[in-house]
Parts: structure tokens; C-alpha cells; sequence
């Protein structure tokens, strides 16, 4: 496919420069089929890979063509996992950064009355797991009306995790006249159907499985399950990763190989459904950062989850559905960079092993595991590595952050303040007009407002002695 650029979509000033600090230039292949298609409002049924820039290519048309003066939602999102559920909703703010667009995640493990209150405000794109969409919706907390965009991402994991039914209650609620992507890596028959039932005459998109095949060195490597554990400290030690998520079956197995990892001073923190939700969000979000070098994992941290520069997976236990093996293993090689996939099979495990190459249409290829003369060679560079700090690495919404401020005013629903009372008397600043006014939030007794284009300290000196809507209110740099 020859190469282009965002710029052949014809998008407006705000959203290409957010991409252009995302560092956004060329459009990946699913990008390339899609724009063009959501962009002129058609349903479309899309079967891509993980790492192939998906969400990127439902969350550019959705912010260009949604309407920043409308307070009710106009997009809803679907995803599989809470984690993703935080993840869209981020892109779609670094996306709509400079269009101002805020989205809101919904999920369960989190206070309803908090989404209740953030729903309250103006809100252009909700992004939430089925179950806590679905209590939104039947509380009346989530307004329907104005939606024009359905996005299922990840369908064929909705599938698996038994959420269809609730995928198909929620869409029975939608306004008929609507547009309604569905993504997917596989399509099962059940997906299919999901789309006959749900889309008007969409476009049918594939893109290739370059993310399995191409820039992934796939290895298998079979041993006892009592040999698993040396054979991952030996594998690392060779392998001397810079950051690599080792996917276990369960979340005991999660902890007690974090633990085993742990007490060796490995560069280590875990992921399973058994931790409260704060804590995986915490961790998913130190991991991006590059603050440790190892992630244990259920698969959890398989779905959509999208982390830069993830050199190794390693499959410590066999997943023993077949997509999920595309699914971790998507987590390494993505945007054409290499990585390395290392599963480990017990002699019990051949029949999934070889159901998952049928799967992905080729065969894996068995590796020995590494010696002793290899693992004592590499001994002192993997312990160089665990005793340096890794490398901080930049998240996407941090690009797009710089030059803005937020504010934190004391006064809001309580005092009769509106949106639109701090957006007129912030543009009357000298040099400051509507554009640098980003996203407002109003709570009952505090106002946040965003301050665009480096402008903050100038708002924030000129605020301290300016009324809004003739009431003095204290001001001052929110807390990050």
C-alpha cells in the first residue's frame, strides 16, 4: 500500500495537530480502510489484529465529526475489560484533546454515583464494559438520545467472556439512526450474527496478520510443568529483556510466580482480577511508564492493551483458547517493531499446541532451552539490568498534555455556576480566546477548568482578581 498521510483525510486543525503530537503521521493499513469509510458515516464490520492501530482508527472520525456544543453523549464504546475501557477513553481525549472533547470511562469496581456525576457534565463519548454501560442505562444516567456512533471493540472476547447478551440488550436501547462499527480479531459465527442483526449493509474490512506473522520471532519450548520456573529465570537471563509480560493461566499462579520473581529481585509487579480495581490501574499505568521491567499477568493484560516497546511475551503457561494466544503474543511487535513471543508446553499440552497453529496457519517452532554455559555468559548483563533504573518512557496523553494547566476554582453547581459563565470571562483576558479554553468540569462546591496553549499562568494571575458571574472565587493550580 503506497504511502500517505493523515492529512489526505481532510480532518479539521485541532485533530491533526493532536495526532501530529501523538507522533501520528502515517496511517497504519486498518487506518487507511477505515477513515475513509467512518468518515463518510457507513457501518463497518472490521476484522484486525491487536497492534494494529484500531482504536486510533474508530477514535480519529468519531472526534472529527462529533459536536463540541452538545452536552449529551453522541458515541458509546463498548470494550471487554475495564482496562480497556481506560485506555480508549484516554486516546479518544489525546485525540480530541484540542477539539476540547472529553469521553468518560465506565466500568464496574468503581463508584457509580462518581460516573453519575462525571455523566452529569458534557460529555461527548462514553467508553464502558457492557454490564456498567447497561446499569447506566436502566438507572436513565446514561442519555441515549443524541448517540449517532456504536463501537464493539474486541467482539469475539465479548463473546468469550459471555457479555452478548448484554452487548444486545444495550444495542436494543440505541436510536435506530445511528452509525455501528464492530472490531475484531477473529470472527467467530457468533460475532457474525452479532453484525447481521445489528448492521446495515457495512463495509467489510480485513486487514492482513502481519502482527502474528511478521515482526514476532515465535518459539516453543517444551518442558516439565516442576522445570517451568528455572527454565523462565534461565530464559530471562539469556533473553535479558527490557520489558516483557509473562502471561499465567490464574491469578495464584500470577502471585506465586511474582513472588518467586520478586524474592529474586527481579524488576517485577503483577496483574490479575483479583486485585482491587485501583491497584490494576495503577500498575497497568506504572508499566507504561517503563517503571518496572516484568509484568505477570492473566489475561487480563492480553485484551487491546496498548503499551509501547514491549520486547518479550512469554506464555508460562499455554493459553488454552486459541485467540488468546494472538492476543498475548499482540502485546510484543506492534506499530512494525520486532518482539519475541517464548511459550512454554508441558508434555500434557500438545493438542492445544497444535489446535493454536492450526489456528494461526503456521507452526511454531520448538527451541531447546538455554544452557548453562549461555545462562552463566549472560548472568552479569541480566544483573546489570535488574540493579539500573529502566528507562522512563512517555505516555500519549503527556504529549498531548504539555502547555496545558488546570485550575481549580471554589465555587460550582452550588453557587449557580455554568460552563459557560468561566468560558466568557476567561476570553476576556487579554490574549486569550475560546480555543485555549479546554475541558471544564463542574461539581457541586468546585470548578476545574484546563487552560490550552501554555497560556495557564497568564489565566491564573488575571483570574485571581476577576469575578465570574459577580463572584469572587478563590483560584489556584489544580493538584496533578
Amino acid at each position: 500500500m503506497t504511502m500517505q498521510k493523515f492529512t489526505q483525510f481532510q480532518l479539521s486543525e485541532p485533530i491533526e495537530r493532536a495526532l501530529s503530537k501523538l507522533g501520528y503521521t502515517v496511517p497504519t493499513e486498518v487506518q487507511q480502510k477505515v477513515l475513509p469509510a467512518a468518515l463518510a458515516n457507513l457501518d463497518l464490520l472490521v476484522k484486525s489484529q491487536t497492534g494494529s492501530g484500531k482504536t486510533a482508527a474508530f477514535a480519529i472520525p468519531i472526534c472529527e465529526q462529533v459536536e463540541w456544543l452538545e452536552n449529551k453523549p453522541q458515541a458509546l464504546v463498548l470494550t471487554p475489560t475495564r482496562e480497556l475501557a481506560v485506555q480508549v477513553a484516554e486516546e479518544f481525549t489525546s485525540i480530541g484533546r484540542y477539539k476540547r472533547i472529553k469521553a468518560v470511562p465506565l466500568y464496574g469496581k468503581q463508584p457509580f454515583h462518581y460516573q453519575q456525576t462525571e455523566l452529569k457534565q458534557k460529555t461527548h463519548i462514553a467508553v464502558g464494559t457492557p454490564g456498567r454501560v447497561l446499569d447506566h442505562i436502566e438507572k436513565g444516567t446514561l442519555k441515549l438520545e443524541k448517540i449517532r456512533y456504536i463501537v464493539i471493540d474486541e467482539a469475539d472476547e465479548m463473546l468469550n467472556m459471555g457479555f452478548i447478551e448484554q452487548v444486545e440488550a444495550i444495542l436494543s436501547y440505541m436510536p435506530k439512526n445511528r452509525v455501528t462499527m464492530l472490531f475484531s480479531a477473529t470472527l467467530p459465527e457468533a460475532v457474525k450474527e452479532l453484525a447481521g442483526r445489528h448492521l446495515i449493509a457495512p463495509v467489510d474490512i480485513e486487514v492482513q496478520k502481519e502482527a502474528v506473522t511478521n515482526t514476532i520471532d515465535h518459539q516453543v519450548i517444551k518442558i516439565a510443568e516442576e522445570e517451568k520456573l528455572q527454565l523462565l529465570q534461565d530464559v530471562t537471563i539469556v533473553e535479558n529483556p527490557d520489558s516483557c509480560i509473562i502471561f499465567c493461566r490464574t491469578k495464584e499462579r500470577v502471585d506465586n510466580v511474582h513472588d518467586e520473581l520478586y524474592d529474586l529481585d527481579y524488576s517485577v509487579d503483577q496483574l490479575h482480577g483479583g486485585m482491587d480495581q485501583a491497584t490494576r490501574l495503577l500498575v497497568m499505568d506504572d508499566f507504561k511508564k517503563g517503571a518496572f521491567r516484568y509484568l505477570v499477568a492473566t489475561d487480563v493484560a492480553a485484551r487491546g492493551i496498548d503499551i509501547d516497546h514491549i520486547t518479550h511475551v512469554i506464555n508460562y503457561d499455554l493459553p488454552l483458547e486459541k485467540e488468546a494466544y494472538v492476543h498475548r503474543t499482540g502485546r510484543t511487535g506492534r506499530a512494525g517493531l520486532s518482539g519475541k513471543a517464548i511459550t512454554f508446553v508441558t508434555p500434557y499440552e500438545e493438542e492445544f499446541l497444535r489446535g493454536i497453529e492450526e489456528f494461526i496457519g503456521f507452526s511454531i517452532p520448538e527451541h531447546n532451552r538455554p544452557d548453562v554455559e549461555q545462562v552463566l555468559k549472560m548472568e552479569m548483563l541480566f544483573e546489570q539490568k535488574m540493579s539500573s533504573t529502566p528507562k522512563k518512557k512517555r505516555v500519549k496523553k503527556e504529549l498531548v498534555n504539555e502547555g496545558i494547566m488546570k485550575l481549580y476554582f471554589n465555587g460550582g453547581k452550588k453557587k449557580k455556576l455554568r460552563a459557560v459563565d468561566f468560558v466568557g470571562t476567561i476570553a476576556k483576558i487579554p490574549g486569550i480566546n475560546a480555543e485555549d479554553i479546554g475541558i471544564i468540569t463542574i461539581l457541586d462546591n468546585s470548578t476545574f477548568v484546563e487552560i490550552l496553549n501554555g497560556k495557564g499562568t497568564l489565566v491564573l494571575k488575571a483570574m485571581k482578581d476577576t469575578p465570574v458571574k459577580g463572584k469572587n472565587l478563590k483560584v489556584h493550580e489544580a493538584k496533578k
